[in-house]
């Protein structure tokens, strides 16, 4: 896919925009005062593949945690800050490698330009972030509800602030819990500008929904080439956002990795193959090789359709078919296929 070409930002040790790939994002969800909490949530999601961390910075005794996490983390930290642009300019003396703010809650253009000349002294982007529920009352009385357009023009107000006080830094996200209206707000913002876009579906809900609405609305915008970083935001454990963007990414070929595909089973089935393709899942969750694994149900969906696949099996009667690139190896007892399949995933 073509990817929309956008100015890069840099963010701590990444690049945002520019041609880099897209990042995976999440939020802590810990109490801000809770650090060895935050801590620790944060080395789990690094290690389910979370590539910039936020934190929200609700109080002045919250920056402690943007210290700690600098102190911890090898991946980027973003402070998340509403209201007070205080804690926007202690947050960036922490270490904060971008700050997330609403320029229209933060106080007005004296303070923006406050946080502007700190972030620009330290190398600090900005992200301008606007939600549905944030609109500024004269635009969502012009356009009469949060609609697409109205995020887009709030976004592109929220810009000029920035550009005005000539800082380009920026990084744009502009989200509603509508899948719709938020895929056409950001084409229709992308249309505009060239600042790289934080993309994704707010208040998405829990992870069933959640990740649904995600998916449709993070795939539509990336199979259009728009998005630099995400965040699948679900009402679970952050480590399940992570998870689900990495999968996203994967889907789509914008991540590496092993790409599993499995049939949806039928009555030729002699085989556990539910079974079989959850544990060939887990056992590959950590396997960084750039291969297709297929899990199939019978011979007439296995090595044939499959026969792309680098590595597979396909289920017959209590045994299966270990298969690689359409040519079948050998026959393997069930109990012993998914073993047969990770020897063989090893020595490729």
């Amino acid at each position: 896919m073509t990817r929309r070409t956008t100015r890069p930002v840099r963010v701590g040790n990444l690049t945002l925009g520019g041609g880099a790939p897209v990042r995976v994002q999440s939020m802590l969800s810990c109490p801000a005062s809770d650090i060895e909490g935050n801590l620790a949530q944060a080395r789990a999601l690094v290690q389910a593949g979370c590539e910039l961390i936020r934190a929200a910075v609700p109080n002045q005794a919250a920056v402690a945690l943007i210290a700690a996490l600098k102190q911890t983390c090898a991946v980027p930290i973003v402070a998340d800050i509403h209201f007070d642009y205080r804690l926007a300019l202690e947050s960036v003396a922490a270490g904060a490698d971008k700050i997330r703010i609403n320029p229209g809650n933060i106080g007005g253009e004296d303070h923006v330009r406050a946080v502007v000349r700190a972030c620009r002294a330290r190398g600090v982007p900005i992200r301008v972030g606007v939600n549905a529920g944030s609109l500024q009352p004269e635009v969502l009385a012009k356009h009469g509800a949060p609609a697409p357009a109205a995020l887009a023009e709030s976004a592109l107000h929220h810009v000029q602030m920035l550009e005005a006080c000539d800082f380009y830094d920026t990084v744009v996200s502009l989200k509603s819990s509508d899948v719709a209206r938020t895929v056409e707000a950001y084409a229709l913002l992308a249309a505009r500008c060239d600042y790289p876009f934080h993309i994704g579906i707010t208040e998405a809900g829990t992870r069933r929904m959640g990740v649904v609405k995600s998916s449709i609305g993070i795939g539509a915008l990336l199979l259009r080439g728009i998005g630099d970083t995400l965040r699948v935001s679900l009402t679970d454990e952050p480590i399940e956002e992570v998870r689900a963007g990495v999968d996203i990414l994967k889907a789509l070929g914008l991540r590496g990795g092993v790409n599993l595909i499995s049939c949806p089973t039928c009555g030729r089935t002699q085989i556990d193959l539910i079974a079989l393709a959850r544990q060939a899942e887990q056992r590959l969750a950590s396997c960084q090789k750039e291969l297709t694994v297929a899990i199939m149900g019978c011979a007439v969906n296995g090595p044939g359709e499959a026969r792309e696949a680098d590595v597979g099996l396909a289920g017959g009667d209590g045994c299966a078919l270990l298969f690689r690139k359409g040519q079948v190896l050998r026959k393997v007892p069930e109990a012993q296929a998914l073993d047969a399949l990770m020897d063989e995933i090893s020595s490729l």
